[in-house]
């Protein structure tokens, strides 16, 4: 049976062009073929081109859904559909697609890292020299691609990374003030630049006119997105801890992601920030010194505005030599802020690092007894001592100044165990944590020294500038010692978190301290550290005495004894160190003016600067 059209002109033409090709024509095939191709192609009527039979549209959709390119670009679109509304509706699963793009750009990098080693074990090399340049470029490559996943990560910390992280855009941060302050950008500066100053990993900061105060302020604002961040390293820090502990139970990590839970939620609140810079200056209030905090105008959760410091780094030798500043008084000046943040107040900044410090010429109204001020920046984590521990550590410190002998030895062995839970099979390792150096001598039983590849230090204050034989033993006792590294590890395990941070402090002082080229020596911070703990343990001492005078009596002559040998130990011990510090520094003084005449016979009146303030060769030609 023909088909038959609504449309009466397509009912006319279909059934003439049906006539020219019947059955009796010399065409009798085409035509049974022309009925079926209208009832596959469907021929519309005009009237209502989108009409189609039911079956065979039914047929058509299935034809159409099994082709290949149809069926699996489809799915992905479902997919990516899916994907993007599960992102942006469900915590768990953003967090879980967050997690694994962090941890991807790391396992790439480390991936690339060990393959990259392996290779170069596999090869021969002509010589040593070969070989050694073999091992620098393949070290470089790995420091570069771990460079690049932290740099994409958001580090921060590392000198490398610091100012180095992505910025947060203008239109975030116009959201974030209007969200956070009540008011856009424009209506609470009267200028604001655009391009951040430094960013880091938890924020970034910027240079404005405040509209309110009329002052010039940097403003420092959270990222937007940092919280949920975070919970997503807090997470993936702790699963990877837990997997590590499980096949390794000697690396014992897991106090990592306690830390990071306990002080990421305290530095992203600026308005703790505020209240601990306020505290910090309240200490430092009845001082002369050097460090300046600067003043906080204002302060919420993400957002905080303070006067803006114009300066450098501590360690920039050439903003330094620019503005006649000494650079073994910023070292000494840097020990002393710390040392008494630690061992007086009790009370310290647990993040130092040169990004968070700056340096600038003292202003006329400036306390410093120097010609420079030491600013300290981002106060959002600090940590206290409690002054049992800090006398403790204080007398720990003394006893390294000692001489060794029997009677020295054990006082370390013993202030060690209190303040770091550490044994005696333990604390060579933690004095070397402490000291940043090899193991003084009688720290080691003697089945366990190198041999006598180097002397040893009988003190902190025998210690010379570290010898190419010391750093040599150094490197060979890690590498071959058995089970060093796992003691390192069961030392960082044991002590608590805020000796730690005091361990970070001394690296701080000691790393700065190189990195300026002092002339004077290498103990000089040290002798800071010591006048300090001197005077904690004189504080502590008139505590416990006065304790006593209720049962002894304030006329009692055993106390008077007790109080007078207590004072005079502090006075004779104070005295020692101010004489040995004054020669330290008349010796770096000595430097400084020989490196002057080397400077003024080579290159005139600015070369004999130059040399003088340290700076390298290359900085003094282009100077």
């Amino acid at each position: 049976m023909s088909p038959t059209f609504k449309h009466p002109l397509l009912n006319q033409w279909f059934h003439r062009t049906c006539h020219a090709w019947s059955p009796s024509s010399s065409s009798s095939s085409a035509y049974p073929q022309l009925l079926k191709l209208a009832h596959r192609r469907a021929f519309r009527n005009p009237a209502h081109p989108h009409h189609l039979p039911t079956s065979i549209g039914r047929r058509s959709f299935r034809t159409w859904w099994r082709n290949p390119w149809v069926f699996y670009p489809s799915c992905v679109v479902a997919l990516g559909a899916a994907g993007v509304v599960g992102y942006e509706t469900n915590q768990p699963f953003r967090h879980t697609v967050l997690a694994v793009m962090r941890c991807s750009r790391v396992g790439e990098a480390a991936v690339a890292g060990a393959v990259d080693y392996k290779i170069m074990m596999s090869k021969n090399y002509e010589s040593q020299e070969a070989e050694e340049k073999a091992w620098s470029e393949c070290h470089t490559r790995s420091a570069k691609r771990v460079l690049k996943a932290l740099l994409a990560n958001g580090g921060d910390g590392m000198r490398p990374l610091q100012d180095r992280c992505e910025p947060t855009s203008l239109e975030d941060l116009e959201r974030l003030f209007i969200s956070d302050m009540g008011m856009g950008i424009s209506e609470l500066f009267d200028d604001f630049d655009p391009e951040p100053i430094g960013v880091a990993s938890l924020a970034q900061v910027h240079v404005g006119h405040h509209r309110p105060s009329g002052r010039k302020v940097a403003v420092k604002l959270q990222h937007p997105h940092l919280a949920e961040f975070c919970d997503v390293d807090i997470e993936m820090v702790d699963v990877t801890l837990g997997w590590l502990k499980y096949w390794f139970p000697e690396f014992e990590f897991s106090w990592l992601a306690d830390e990071m839970r306990t002080n990421l939620p305290k530095e992203m609140d600026f308005a703790h920030e505020a209240r601990n810079a306020e505290r910090a200056m309240a200490d430092f209030a009845d001082v002369k010194t050097s460090m300046y905090i600067p003043e906080v105008i204002t302060a919420n959760k993400r957002v905080l505005i303070m006067e803006f410091i114009q300066g450098a780094r501590p360690d920039d030798l050439k903003y330094l030599a620019d503005h006649n500043i000494d650079r073994n008084k910023v070292a000494v000046e840097l020990a002393r802020i710390f040392s008494r943040m630690v061992f007086n107040n009790g009370w310290f900044h647990a993040d130092p690092h040169p990004g968070n410090l700056l340096i600038r010429p003292a202003p006329p109204n400036s306390k410093s007894p120097y010609n420079f001020e030491i600013v300290l920046l981002d106060h959002g984590l600090y940590f206290d001592l409690e002054p049992e521990l800090r006398v403790n550590y204080s007398k720990l410190w003394l006893s390294l100044m000692e001489p060794a002998s029997p009677e020295v030895i054990e006082r370390r062995r013993k202030y060690a165990q209190l303040v770091g839970n550490i044994g005696p099979d333990l604390y060579p390792v933690f004095e070397a944590a402490l000291t940043g150096r090899a193991a003084l001598e009688g720290s080691w039983e003697e089945d366990e020294k190198d041999g006598g590849s180097f002397n040893r230090a009988s003190s902190i204050i025998d210690m010379d500038r570290q010898s190419d034989a010391e750093m040599e033993a150094i490197r060979n006792a890690v590498a071959n010692q058995e089970g060093l590294l796992v003691s390192v590890f069961d030392v960082l395990r044991r002590i608590p978190r805020r000796v730690i941070m005091v361990l970070k402090l001394n690296d701080l002082t000691r790393g700065l301290d190189h990195s300026l080229m002092t002339t004077h020596s290498n103990v000089r911070v040290f002798i800071e550290h010591a006048k300090f703990c001197i005077w904690a343990v004189w504080q502590d001492d008139k505590r416990r005495l006065s304790e006593t005078v209720r049962t002894r009596g304030l006329l009692s002559l055993s106390l008077f004894r007790d109080w007078f040998s207590s004072w005079w130990k502090y006075e004779l011990m104070y005295l020692k160190f101010l004489v040995f510090e004054a020669y330290l520094d008349f010796q770096g003084w000595k430097v400084q003016r020989a490196a002057w005449v080397r400077g003024l016979w080579q290159k005139g009146l600015q070369g004999a600067h130059d040399a003088a303030a340290g700076l390298p060769a290359a900085q003094t030609t282009t100077a």
